[in-house]
């Protein structure tokens, strides 16, 4: 075959195709080589005849046969490639092949027509949408489907085949309004049917009249054609509800004016339009009673209507219904829509509303009373923290975090994104925290930073957060301790991602930074090689954040440092002979100045544990005002900064040789003995009275 030209060999691979016949393995072999012929025509630019030369009508249309709902799974996910090639390598000249199959098929007007035509949509339809839309909103195309869907004898498979269409269409705002127009009316008759009157129907018509699967001798509609339908509804549904969203959520229909019509409808009995809220529960029922019929449309439907706070806090409230969809999405296979829709409905459930700025808030109400034409509108309360804490501890009592964890290790990229935002969503509750981190989430988060692309910046900044959230909470030897597989080193990296600026924000939110510094305190408690990590990873960023206008922000980096300068290394940074060693110094002198009581309790610990080293001595003692903010600290209100005070005035008055000289001169000439006095009679706790008497005693008899 190698010997044979490019167009040859292309032309062989066809002939077997059309010919048939082949195992399932052979025939995905054939659509795989030409797929590469495809492929390899797009990159050719010098080529002197393209291969799409020889693919005509009759060979499109063996390609896109094999996008048949009857063909196996294998050969449509094979089939689905080769034409995606196929459309790419030929261009308009494909465009045009694929309208005229479309349009050779539905004119002829078969059942087989339909089925291929509408299996054909609804797989090309997120391939190549603009064609697709033209084709689906061409001129009297979607008139033709209410007397097909409602002619006497039904068949199972055209139905499913055209809803299948819809359903994919429902996602292009265009299509969604069109088939508002011409399809909500017996797409409303197809939900309403009782699907138990379907064998009575046909018994009574003819009782020795058999029914198998797909025929056509039904003249009700099947219960997982009624369910596919539903789905279609609820995307028009929440296309017409305008829901507050901060952010789009899968399977989120685009919200649309369109309400619905009764054009076209005399004579006929008309049906209630059904609600959101029925067709959720019709989806419930379906997936409680009978998940594996239609469960991938039921989950489907039930990941649009639970974008609405009511049918969320429906959904919540069933704890059956919660069990069985942790029990679809841990049965699901990776990267499936089945998986995917689960892991939206979650992520419906668990979602907080985004923190507003003052400014944002103000917009927000603007926007709101803009559309409620005059009246303000006010926030679903359905949509507040409390409702979806109380929603969270639901969802993570019906066992959702180890289905998680397992699913995290081989899913898609979007599933990992799904799969991040709902632990982050469990661990805003602290309660859950730990049990979180039993349950393998810890792992997760870590693993899924390194996962995650470099585009999914803002999945890694969510995943880090999570992290936070939870080392905050919990001891780290608990986390990473005994035969733990992952060292707690790995939780270092992921936190420092925190601690920069959020290139895509408009607004810097703080409070991941806050978290992360809170996060790393907690891990440098530990160890020296924790300690040690951190400094040479994230030293710069600390340093800034030290200084930073936001209080609780500058406090959480003061005592991060202060635990950090229990490693050499850390008070390496203070106490080394360089001016940038001696600029720190200062900075730490300031900040136990601050205005900021938090501020100056973090400072005042950090210089208790430098000034055990002579250099740190001389540093403040020859800085302008630094003795005199140390002994600022013995004179505070707060026992607690009184005792850092007396405890850093103790290590200076304690020090050896030059440096202890020169500090006991500089805090007598400070008026010293004095404030230790005051700071003694003042203060109730032991602990302080003791610290400050044996600095006064030091003072006192040491006459340098």
């Amino acid at each position: 075959m190698a010997k044979l030209s490019n167009v040859e060999q292309t032309q062989l691979i066809l002939a077997r195709l059309m010919e048939g016949g082949q195992e399932d393995d052979d025939t995905c072999r054939e659509l795989d080589r030409l797929t590469k012929m495809l492929n390899d025509d797009t990159q050719n630019k010098d080529k002197e005849q393209s291969i799409c030369d020889v693919i005509d009508d009759v060979c499109v249309d063996t390609i896109l046969g094999y996008l048949d709902m009857r063909q196996p799974d294998s050969v449509r996910s094979h089939a689905i490639v080769s034409t995606s090639a196929y459309l790419k390598a030929a261009g308009e000249k494909g465009n045009e092949a694929l309208r005229k199959f479309f349009s050779d098929r539905v004119e002829r007007g078969t059942y087989d027509d339909y089925i291929v035509a509408f299996c054909v949509a609804a797989a090309v339809f997120p391939i190549a949408p603009a064609v697709t839309t033209d084709i689906f909103l061409s001129e009297g195309f979607l008139s033709t489907l209410d007397p097909l869907m409602r002619r006497k004898w039904k068949s199972r498979k055209v139905e499913t085949a055209c809803l299948e269409m819809l359903n994919v269409a429902s996602m292009n705002s265009q299509c969604r309004e069109a088939i508002q127009k011409y399809c909500a009316d017996w797409l409303e008759e197809v939900v309403d049917q009782d699907p138990d009157e379907m064998a009575k129907a046909m018994y009574t018509t003819d009782p020795e009249i058999q029914v198998s699967e797909g025929s056509i001798a039904m003249r009700r509609h099947s219960s997982a054609v009624q369910n596919l339908a539903a789905v279609i509804l609820a995307k028009l549904r929440v296309g017409t509800l305008k829901l507050p969203l901060q952010s789009p959520p899968p399977f989120q229909a685009v919200p649309s004016s369109a309400q619905q019509t009764a054009e076209g409808s005399e004579g006929r009995i008309q049906q209630a339009n059904t609600s959101i809220e029925d067709l959720s529960k019709m989806f419930s029922t379906m997936i409680l009673k009978d998940p594996e019929q239609g469960k991938r449309h039921s989950v489907e439907g039930l990941a649009y209507a639970t974008i609405q706070p009511g049918i969320k806090e429906e959904v919540a409230q069933n704890k059956e219904l919660l069990k069985a969809l942790v029990k679809i999405l841990s049965d699901a296979p990776a990267k499936s829509p089945l998986t995917y829709g689960a892991l939206s409905i979650f992520v419906n459930l668990t979602r907080y509303q985004p923190v507003q700025s003052e400014e944002e808030k103000k917009m927000t109400q603007l926007k709101a009373y803009a559309d409620a034409t005059g009246k303000l509108g006010a926030p679903n309360p359905l949509n507040d923290d409390d409702h979806v804490s109380e929603r969270c501890k639901k969802v993570f009592e019906a066992g959702i975090v180890p289905v998680l964890v397992t699913h995290s290790r081989h899913g898609s990229v979007a599933s990992l994104n799904l799969i991040v935002s709902i632990i982050s969503a469990l661990s805003v509750t602290t309660s859950l925290r730990g049990q979180l981190a039993q349950q393998g989430a810890v792992n997760l988060l870590i693993a899924a930073v390194s996962a995650l692309p470099d585009t999914e910046a803002q999945a890694k900044r969510t995943a880090a957060q999570a992290l936070a959230r939870i080392l905050i909470s919990t001891n780290p030897a608990l986390v990473f301790g005994g035969t733990r597989a992952r060292p707690q080193n790995s939780a270092i990296r992921p936190l420092i991602y925190l601690l920069t600026l959020d290139p895509a924000a408009e607004t810097r939110d703080l409070l991941p930074t806050f978290e992360a510094l809170m996060a790393l305190t907690n891990l440098a408690s530990t160890d020296d090689d924790t300690r040690v990590t951190i400094i040479r990873n994230a030293w710069s960023e600390i340093e800034e954040l030290m200084l930073s206008s936001n209080n609780l922000v500058s406090k959480a980096a003061v005592e991060l440092v202060c635990n950090l300068v229990q490693s050499v290394e850390g008070i390496a940074q203070y106490a080394a002979d360089t001016p940038q060693a001696a600029n720190r110094l200062h900075i730490l002198l300031a900040l136990a100045d601050a205005e900021d009581e938090g501020t100056r309790s973090a400072a005042g610990g950090a210089l208790a544990s430098l000034t055990a080293y002579d250099a740190i001595v001389k540093g403040i003692v020859k800085r302008p005002r630094g003795v005199e903010v140390v002994l600022g600290l013995c004179g505070e209100k707060s026992e607690d900064l009184r005792h850092r005070g007396a405890f850093v005035i103790y290590n200076m008055v304690a020090c050896e040789g030059e440096a202890g000289k020169m500090a006991r001169k500089e805090i007598r000439d400070r008026n010293g003995i004095e404030i230790l006095k005051e700071c003694a009679k003042t203060s109730r706790k032991s602990e302080v009275v003791e610290v400050t008497v044996q600095a006064l005693k030091a003072l006192l008899e040491q006459q340098d």
